[in-house]
């Protein structure tokens, strides 16, 4: 633990954080864009259609990978609220905010995808199912998040109240995933497990993959951009600042 967090103070001083941004950001883009590529030509032309759901399902290569991100960034969010919070590190107070209109997109991105393809399916485009109402819950607490951090004027200040309602929504994380096990809901359970067998087709499974590290590396790829774009903000007027801006 001693040698974590003196990663993050090394790392975390906001000339080195820059840096850091800096030399990551366009690997991630990278990685992102090839991914997402090799997704997307596999989910609309290589995988054959589903023998239920015909050319609706496709949608599910990207439903499925935002609704994991939204989760996901959530609780990168919380973790990094927690360190701020706690320790005081400046470098992680931004990342828990620059997180948080990532993650607002992919849970809006998750809801509207699940709205088109809940019309065939379900027959209606919502449906106050505890899933999709834990996860509409979900896109509010964002919204709350980033309401609250741009309502304070001192931005250090504005991190930890905002961080700390990030830590207090923790508590729908776990709602939102295991709602298809605790209520009799119409969202289907998990196809695709960490441990056991998934029951989709492995054809179909490998352009998901694809998807999953794109959106994986879009996140991080926006997530330090925004970072750096804050850290600089911030720092505005420093030395460093300015020589940064002179080399750009």
């Amino acid at each position: 633990m001693n040698s974590l967090l003196l990663w993050f103070n090394q790392t975390g001083s906001p000339p080195n954080f820059d840096r850091f941004c800096a030399r990551w950001a366009p690997w991630a883009w990278a990685l992102a864009f090839a991914s997402l590529a090799i997704g997307v030509y596999g989910a609309l032309f290589a995988v054959p259609a589903d023998a239920k759901q015909g050319e609706n399902f496709r949608i599910l290569y990207l439903h499925v990978p935002a609704a994991w991100m939204s989760l996901f960034i959530y609780v990168v969010m919380a973790v990094q609220a927690f360190i701020a919070l706690v320790w005081r590190i400046k470098a992680c107070e931004i990342l828990a905010m620059a997180c948080a209109p990532v993650g607002a997109a992919f849970t809006l991105i998750t809801l509207a995808t699940g709205s088109i393809w809940g019309r065939p399916t379900w027959g209606t485009w919502w449906e106050w199912d505890p899933r999709l109402t834990s996860e509409l819950v979900l896109l509010f607490i964002y919204f709350g998040v980033m309401g609250l951090h741009a309502a304070i004027e001192d931005r250090r200040a504005a991190a930890r109240a905002a961080g700390f309602l990030a830590l207090i929504g923790m508590v729908n994380v776990p709602i939102v995933h295991f709602a298809v096990n605790w209520w009799n809901t119409l969202h289907q359970g998990a196809t695709i497990k960490l441990v056991g067998p998934s029951t989709i087709d492995a054809s179909m499974l490998w352009p998901l993959i694809a998807m999953v590290v794109g959106t994986k590396a879009w996140f991080i790829g926006s997530l330090l951009q925004r970072a750096r774009a804050m850290n600089l903000e911030q720092e505005a007027g420093k030395d460093w600042v300015r020589g940064v801006a002179d080399a750009s």
